[in-house]
């Protein structure tokens, strides 16, 4: 078991998460409204769930290309079908 995040961690932590958000929301080609972010020591762990296997795809990689990220653990759901008719 890993010791206690320190207020330094959380914070970083909080940050890194808002960062993640920024940037799957600022990406047009994914609807990332059902996508949930944790992060803890630099490790994203990405819930919820998305409608296509390329919102998948986009949202790991979106995920991991911000700085600071050492990590992205999916466990997000697949709904298929979901965002039929929808703008994105």
């Amino acid at each position: 078991t890993l010791p206690l995040r320190s207020a330094d961690e959380r914070a970083a932590d909080a940050a890194l998460a808002a960062r993640v958000e920024a940037a799957l929301i600022a990406d047009e080609n994914i609807y990332a409204r059902h996508i949930d972010v944790v992060v803890d020591r630099g490790v994203v762990h990405l819930g919820g769930f998305v409608f296509s296997e390329e919102d998948f795809r986009m949202a790991r990689r979106d995920a991991a290309s911000v700085s600071g990220v050492k990590h992205v653990d999916m466990e997000m759901e697949l709904l298929r079908g979901g965002v039929s008719g929808t703008s994105r």
